[in-house]
């Protein structure tokens, strides 16, 4: 029997046209969306509207899926992976290097979204169908906190949370050099990199960014801040420490020495999540999870340190 999956209206696709809608939910093609409605196989409140309806903020909707995207990324084993705390509306893991939040084109490796599975843990079915439960994002390369919805609620009110901010990140970055001064406050708008596709940077134009920063232990060729972020921007620490000068160490993307990063043995940029911070979806308490520092990171430290 093919899968039924019921979900609010996210708030991000209040006002979008149906067939529009359940493309980007389920990551379908936008005709494979208007054959489900034309097919009946779409409910909104439990009605049958037409694809060009607009969603309301509110409305449920219920769709029953072909067979073939079911499973858009099978059961897979993620070494490393870790739950910091579960409940029934939230799962928050400790997400390891070399592991994507979720399928996309391009990525053939590990995911959390995977992961989970292998685990045992149903998330909720909101978002595109390779996105399932997934919140917010961290890059491949990152380690540390990441939270991933369970309930369809939990979903919608997490999202929300993200998307104006009302969540605290705190990460720690290993950067090259000495910002000067110590400690500071990077805002700069960050946009598409305007010759390397795959980048990203400082540009005129681009998404408001604010960046917190702190040297907590400074070194002689690197320095550990601790980072706090007003605004979430793809890979925006990464792009705002390069922009001063003082890439994360072994983030070759954005300039980084290799060199520094060989001899500490990083072969990813030095950057972990080490605390979120969020209201719960349900109960409204506010909850702070913290993540250790990875094996790599701990190691180029402690290099750092009987380096002087």
């Amino acid at each position: 029997m093919s899968p039924t999956r019921l979900l609010p209206v996210p708030e991000g696709l209040v006002g979008v046209r149906l067939d529009v809608a359940v493309a980007r939910l389920f990551g379908l093609s936008r005709t494979a969306a208007a054959a489900l409605i034309d097919s009946g196989d779409v409910l909104v409140d439990g009605g049958l509207p037409p694809r060009s309806a607009r969603l309301a903020d509110g409305s449920l909707l219920e769709v029953r899926l072909p067979d073939a995207v079911r499973d858009p990324m099978p059961a897979q084993v993620v070494d490393g992976l870790a739950v910091l705390y579960d409940d029934a509306d939230v799962v928050v893991v400790d997400k390891p290097a070399g592991v994507a939040a979720h399928p996309s084109p391009g990525w053939t490796g590990p995911t959390v979204v995977s992961g989970l599975s292998a685990m045992g843990y149903q998330v909720a079915t909101s978002g595109a169908a390779e996105r399932q439960g997934i919140v917010h994002r961290l890059d491949v390369g990152t380690t540390g906190v990441m939270a991933v919805a369970k309930s369809e609620r939990a979903y919608s009110v997490l999202k929300r949370a993200f998307k104006t901010h009302a969540v605290e990140k705190r990460y720690a970055a290993l950067a090259q050099g000495h910002p000067d001064p110590t400690s500071g406050t990077i805002d700069a708008p960050i946009g598409r990199h305007p010759s390397a596709d795959y980048k990203f940077a400082v540009v005129a134009g681009g998404r408001p960014s604010i960046t917190h920063y702190a040297t907590e232990e400074a070194f002689r060729a690197a320095t550990l801040l601790d980072i706090q972020l007003e605004s979430g921007r793809t890979h925006q620490i990464r792009v705002h420490l390069a922009a001063i000068r003082h890439p994360c160490v072994g983030d070759l993307t954005y300039g980084a020495d290799p060199v520094l990063a060989a001899r500490l043995g990083l072969s990813r940029p030095g950057l972990h999540a080490r605390e979120l911070g969020f209201a719960h979806p349900t109960s409204g308490e506010w909850m702070v999870i913290s993540a250790p520092y990875p094996p790599d990171l701990l190691h180029a430290l402690d290099l750092l340190r009987r380096d002087g």
